[in-house]
């Protein structure tokens, strides 16, 4: 009898090869399950009220706004600003347009280098809030980690100044989590998912100020 054919071993499963839809669908799966554990934490909403009242207080009282962060933190810091000095929505119909409000976002090159260069990037938030922070403003400091050293220099020179202040982080909170008078933590292991849930509470920080009666 013939000898029979060697039996052809198994054909390993196949992974469906990743391509552009899936790579997209997946990535915006994951920012809406951010979202949906972002929404679901204690406080998140009413921290957010309690945030724009307190910056509507402070503009009604001649106080400003800074902001300060690193990376893509500081252009969504200039896009805060931006929306302060300017406008974030058209009023709605038969209503004033609000006035500007006093908001500086800390991107000034020639300051950023010149105090690197001098003293330490460490330095270059803390020198400026000590320049132009007075008792009554609001620093925003933006960190997706909690741990930049420059962003906790500058809570702490504001906090020594009287400035009141807000933290917007992600992964735990870092060494800033607990030490500004208020914060969010973005939940989230990527840079990008927590930047974006920090420009939604700023959008809707500034939604609830352009509220306020001016």
């Amino acid at each position: 009898m013939p000898a029979l054919p060697p039996i052809p071993p198994p054909i390993p499963p196949t992974t469906p090869p990743t391509t552009p839809t899936t790579t997209a669908l997946a990535a915006l799966l994951e920012a809406r399950a951010a979202l949906d554990s972002f929404i679901a934490a204690p406080g998140t909403a009413d921290r957010i009220e309690r945030v724009a009242r307190l910056l509507v207080e402070r503009f009604k009282a001649g106080n400003k706004v800074l902001i300060c962060g690193n990376g893509g933190s500081a252009c969504d810091a200039m896009h805060f600003a931006e929306e302060l000095t300017g406008r974030f929505r058209a009023p709605p119909a038969g209503k004033a347009d609000r006035r500007p409000l006093p908001a500086l976002a800390c991107t000034d090159v020639g300051h950023i280098t010149c105090t690197a260069n001098d003293y330490g990037f460490e330095h270059i938030f803390s020198r400026w809030v000590l320049a132009l922070g007075q008792t009554g403003d609001v620093l925003i400091a933006l960190s997706t980690s909690g741990n930049s050293a420059n962003i906790i220099g500058a809570v702490q020179m504001a906090q020594a100044r009287g400035l009141h202040t807000i933290a917007l982080l992600g992964k735990g909170g870092g060494q800033l989590k607990g030490l500004c008078d208020h914060e969010w933590i973005a939940p989230g292991t990527h840079a990008d998912r927590i930047q974006e849930l920090h420009m939604l509470v700023l959008h809707t920080v500034i939604e609830c100020v352009e509220c306020g009666e001016w």
